[in-house]
């Protein structure tokens, strides 16, 4: 599954693929799979789309940004192989809306957990 997201007005491709959990590991030298559960998957969407600001707020309080970020980037790296490293990819931004986009790598991250087993 490829998305392209409009980020500081500029379109950026994510992508999920088999090949995501090997290159987080071989990036962050931690476990795709790991992090996801510690991400905190429970929340849904629509409480992020839908929450007024103190909700949204506790919302906020339990997301790991840094966590987040290093997510976005390797989906980011999965759908062009020319982005550079985490920080000079970051660096690109004069800003980057984690809580906007976040739904959106919501999908293709259970994209990336989920099976196809019927």
């Amino acid at each position: 599954m490829e998305i392209t997201l409009t980020i500081d007005d500029k379109p950026v491709k994510f992508k999920s693929s088999g090949a995501v959990t090997k290159r987080y590991k071989m990036q962050f030298q931690r476990d795709f799979f790991a992090d996801i559960s510690s991400f905190g998957l429970a929340m849904q969407k629509e409480d992020i789309k839908s929450a007024d600001s103190e909700k949204a707020m506790q919302i906020m309080s339990k997301i790991d940004f840094d966590l987040f970020l290093d997510i976005a980037w390797v989906f980011a790296k999965t759908a062009d192989n020319a982005i550079p490293d985490p920080l000079t990819w970051l660096d690109g931004f004069e800003t980057f809306p984690i809580m906007e986009i976040l739904p959106d790598l919501q999908d293709l991250i259970a994209r990336t957990i989920g099976s196809k087993k019927k």
